[in-house]
């Protein structure tokens, strides 16, 4: 079986017009949310063997602020800069490329594509992933490649604001 986890990244700002979009900083609200999350996955006990993020700063301080939450080494998360600006289409070649030593893999990354990665899978479409959204769907294959042909075990969304 193969369990992928993806999470948009937390509320950014865009209060510094000097930075470029990939340099945008979170809010503080966005980093409260965020730890919201993570303190539920810890309970959950939510623990991916990958984490791969957007390049984004964005992206890659909601992957921090999860790993540590989830006791994942920072250290260890993967940046992928194809999950910045990409479609479905690139993740799917991001996720493809896992190797299969993998059975579970978090991914952080944008919207409007995680929103419809999200509705690929899922039975109950979303209208929007919202930031810090998060989405787990398992798959029963053992090839990351298989996942779009493989039945899927379970799913499930969790919206901060419900946290």
């Amino acid at each position: 079986m193969k369990t992928l986890y993806f999470i948009r990244h937390a509320k950014s700002s865009w209060d510094f017009p000097q930075l470029s979009d990939d340099e945008r900083p979170l809010t503080d609200s966005g980093i409260k949310r965020t730890k919201k999350l993570g303190i539920y996955l810890n309970e959950k006990e939510v623990l991916p063997e990958l984490i791969i993020s957007s390049h984004a700063n964005r992206a890659f301080h909601t992957a921090q602020i999860i790993a540590k939450k989830i006791n994942f080494p920072v250290k260890n998360i993967k940046v992928e800069r194809s999950i910045y600006s990409s479609g479905i289409d690139n993740i799917f070649s991001v996720i493809y490329g896992i190797s299969d030593d993998y059975n579970s893999v978090m991914l952080f990354g944008h919207n409007p594509t995680f929103t419809n990665l999200a509705n690929y899978f899922l039975n109950d479409k979303i209208e929007n992933l919202p930031t810090s959204g998060f989405v787990c769907v398992e798959f029963e294959t053992e090839h990351w490649n298989e996942i779009v042909n493989s039945k899927i075990k379970d799913s499930y969304v969790v919206f901060p604001k419900k946290l």
